[in-house]
């Protein structure tokens, strides 16, 4: 005891002594919250260092082998330069950066993609990139007017009009679930051919955009939404000057759908239906349709727009809490100006989907097309199956 006493003395005479050397001692430095979790947008937002902006960081990673088509020839496995399968691959990312402000929350969303297709690595795509600030949003983003988009993967043909487009929108919350929507969106995404000749002529410059109206409903039941569209038919040089003139036209589509949750099942499921009528703006009926759509015909003596019928929908059950099934299709009738651009059109996609793991998803998927001519139109019908394998993972 005598001996630990003296060494303390010892220890505190050196330190008083030396109060440099006893300065130098290092010091537990105090514990620092580097990064701030946000919680008032969701998970996984936190914010920017120095700044009051959430941002939220994700991303997805795909992977698929595509079968292209095999059905009646002709088809991809019988034409020797035609790719019969493709392997791809597809990187995502997601950045989401939300401020709040007097006038509602400041959003701005950025999501793009870099895709390999049989070793061809050279694709990337600017897929949305908008500013959202209360009910104003201005970008890149999904058309206002499209609502089911499918619930298979939908890989290589669909039956629906899904379209990605440069817009600005507003759209009017009136509370219980109910808002509006109108919006000016870019025309260049919504241009199918023009018939000319039994052959096919591509639209002139950019002159009017798109006008796009949409009404809908969101609540526990499930949501349904009524839309509008008018769309320019405007013939590019070359047409107009086989005509001997200009023949712009005015073109425009309707349609409405709605879509039922429901339980039941392990892990429940819902059922969609939608309807379009389109005159002149044939690609809001569908952006899955064959090659000989039309937006207009030159009869030969004037410009005359394309009619459709379209009717889509589908089914998702979630049979267990990791296995999915999903069955969908449509059904398009195309009055084409001349008998000679008239078709009708049905698809059909299935899938099943396993997710072993939240957000890891696996799964086969086969779709079919069938096309029947006019005869007038000197074509063969046709009939191509395709079949997909996905693996995906979100984060």
């Amino acid at each position: 005891m005598t001996r630990f006493a003296v060494l303390g003395a010892l220890a505190g005479f050196v330190a008083a002594a030396n109060p440099a050397q006893a300065a130098d001692l290092p010091v537990a430095p105090e514990p620092v919250d580097y990064v701030r979790i946000c919680d008032a947008y969701g998970a996984r937002f936190y914010y920017l260092p120095g700044t009051e902006t959430c941002l939220r960081v994700g991303g997805r990673v795909r992977t698929e082998f595509r079968v292209r088509n095999f059905g009646d020839a002709p088809n991809a496995w019988g034409d020797r330069d035609s790719d019969g399968y493709q392997w791809r691959a597809r990187g995502y990312l997601y950045l989401d950066a939300r401020t709040a402000t007097e006038f509602g929350t400041l959003r701005s969303f950025i999501e793009m993609y870099g895709t390999a297709t049989n070793d061809d690595n050279t694709s990337f795509t600017m897929d949305k990139a908008y500013i959202q600030w209360g009910g104003l949003l201005a970008g890149r983003n999904s058309s206002n007017f499209d609502f089911f988009t499918g619930y298979s993967y939908n890989a290589q043909i669909e039956s629906y009009s899904d379209a990605t487009l440069e817009q600005a929108a507003y759209t009017f919350a009136f509370g219980n679930g109910f808002n509006a929507t109108v919006a000016v969106e870019d025309r260049s995404g919504r241009e199918t051919s023009l018939g000319l000749n039994n052959g096919t002529q591509s639209y002139g410059g950019t002159r009017m955009p798109d006008f796009v109206a949409a009404l809908g409903v969101n609540q526990g039941w499930g949501e349904a939404q009524l839309m509008g569209a008018i769309h320019q038919v405007y013939p590019n040089a070359t047409y107009n000057g086989v005509t001997g003139g200009s023949e712009d036209e005015l073109g425009w589509a309707i349609g409405g759908g709605v879509e039922f949750l429901f339980g039941g099942l392990a892990n429940g499921g819902s059922v969609a239906l939608q309807a379009v009528y389109t005159d002149g703006a044939s690609a809001y009926g569908s952006t899955g349709w064959d090659s000989r759509i039309t937006d207009a015909v030159w009869t030969g003596s004037s410009t005359k727009t394309t009619k459709t019928w379209n009717v889509f929908g589908g089914i998702n059950l979630g049979l267990t809490n990791t296995i999915q099934a999903n069955l969908e299709g449509g059904y398009h009738n195309v009055d084409g100006g001349t008998s000679a651009y008239d078709f009708t059109q049905w698809d059909a996609t299935g899938n099943i989907v396993w997710e072993p793991v939240s957000g890891f998803i696996m799964g086969p998927e086969l779709q079919y097309r069938n096309v029947d001519f006019n005869s007038a139109s000197g074509l063969s019908d046709t009939s191509e199956i395709y079949g997909t394998f996905r693996l995906q993972r979100t984060f």
